[in-house]
């Protein structure tokens, strides 16, 4: 059977082809616009664009006056833009409009009009185009596409109040389009993004049910994890999440589902359940970096230090090159900090402060900065100070930490003027209540130094 399906293929594809090369005998001869059509079509039904577009060019350049011409057109424009050739694509499918009666099913080549201008990435053109068909005709066969597009350039321009009204007029106007599953994917999505979880719950808690063997169901259910998380369903959305993990271990969305479990078990703050996903993480195979960095907060959350450093000094160790062995060495220099070991500190920060993530880098300098206080290095603290209160985008806590360490350097070092001066923009400006207070406290102290002593008054000589 097989051997007679692959013969009868091999059969048509040598027709074919002597079709499109006319080699055929005169008993088999057809028309030219016939055989240009029938390449044209047969090989667009194959996803063969680049034969389809060379006979379908030549049909609309030879015969300009072929009732067939609107359709070879509209088909031209669309093996184009299946080759990825977009602007061509696009002058066909405003061509094809232009003719009377429109070629294809109704307002099918306005719609690949939008498409097209959406994978030109000219958004702003393509809403207009999709709204406007849909307004004009949202009977037309193609209609709940438009929808879902228009959904789509409002993702893309940054407006998902709109994106999120598109995807919802699709559920509601057209419920048996096959493209509902994703529209209410993409709409709950949307909605965890405008800070509704509530309504992201409503759609995703039937999304496996409705529809056990789409796509888009393991990230279904994460967003569903998340979205109950976000609404204290803290429970079921670990249980989400895990049952997720478990059931997709490779998949791209694995480590963040990972992330939200550490997190939200370190909020709900059951031991026993804490303990399991310490033993989970550190025991993972093959290991990664964020497992075993998360490993590490459980344990430390759990009183276990040494064995939260250990975890993060196999991140170091396994995964040099990742972003996360900056942070581990952040955690372990804090740790090394505050047993007043200032030097292992500062030696753990210094990688850290080199760190791509700026929030990691400026703690990291501070933290260096703090130990060489401890180590009374002032100049070493005071230039490491300066280097975290001069980062762009530094968190305001953050600057005014390191204003705050580099007014003291200044004092340490006798330069009462230049401490005083930070000091006062502490004292006037951080949004820490107890570092606010701190530096009033040193400005006092610092100006009380810098006061001379008042000279005793002179007696009046006795006559």
């Amino acid at each position: 059977m097989l051997a007679r399906r692959l013969a009868t293929g091999v059969v048509a594809l040598g027709v074919v082809s002597l079709i499109y090369s006319g080699g055929l005998p005169s008993a088999w001869a057809i028309a030219e616009t016939d055989r240009l059509w029938l390449v044209g079509e047969h090989a667009f039904a194959d996803r063969l664009y680049a034969v389809s577009r060379r006979a379908l060019e030549r049909f609309v350049k030879s015969y300009p006056n072929e009732v067939r011409v609107g359709e070879a057109t509209l088909l031209l424009g669309k093996s184009q833009f299946g080759l990825g050739e977009f602007q061509p694509a696009l002058e066909n499918f405003r061509k094809a409009q232009r003719l009377t009666p429109p070629p294809g099913r109704p307002e099918e080549a306005r719609f690949w009009e939008a498409e097209t201008l959406f994978r030109l990435k000219r958004y702003a053109e393509a809403r207009v185009v999709y709204d406007a068909l849909v307004a004009a005709n949202a009977a037309a066969p193609v209609a709940p596409d438009a929808m879902y597009g228009l959904g789509w350039t409002e993702l893309e321009l940054k407006r998902p109040e709109g994106a999120a009204m598109a995807f919802r007029q699709l559920l509601e106007a057209w419920p048996e389009s096959p493209l509902v599953p994703s529209a209410t994917f993409y709409l709950a999505r949307t909605l965890v993004e405008l800070k509704k979880p509530a309504e992201a719950v409503a759609l995703l808690e039937p999304f496996r049910s409705r529809y056990p063997n789409n796509v888009l169901g393991p990230e279904a259910q994460y967003l569903l994890g998340l979205s109950r998380l976000a609404v204290g369903k803290t429970a079921e959305g670990l249980r989400d999440l895990k049952e997720f993990v478990t059931a997709h271990p490779r998949h791209e969305l694995t480590v963040a589902a990972r992330r939200s479990i550490t997190e939200g078990l370190l909020k709900e703050g059951q031991k026993s359940d804490l303990g399991q996903e310490y033993q989970s993480l550190i025991n993972q195979s093959p290991p990664t970096a964020e497992g075993l960095y998360d490993a590490g907060l459980i344990a430390q959350h759990l009183g276990r230090a040494k064995d939260a450093e250990s975890a993060w000094r196999r991140v170091r160790a396994e995964f040099p090159k990742h972003a996360l062995a900056a942070r581990a060495s952040l955690e372990l220099a804090q740790a090394a900090f505050k047993r007043s070991q200032f030097k292992d500190a500062s030696a753990l920060a210094k990688p850290a402060s080199e760190s791509e993530d700026e929030a990691v880098r400026i703690e990291a300098l501070l933290l260096m900065g703090e130990s060489d206080l401890k180590q009374r290095r002032f100049q070493s603290a005071l230039k490491t100070f300066q280097e975290a209160a001069a980062a762009e985008g530094a968190d305001p806590a953050l600057r005014f930490r390191a204003l705050a360490g580099s007014g003291l350097a200044h004092e340490e070092l006798g330069q009462s003027k230049e401490a005083a001066r930070l000091y006062a923009e502490v004292a006037a400006d951080s949004p820490d209540a107890a570092l606010k207070k701190w530096a009033q406290e040193r400005l006092k102290a610092v100006r009380a130094k810098a006061k001379p002593p008042a000279q005793p008054k002179a007696e009046k000589p006795k006559s």
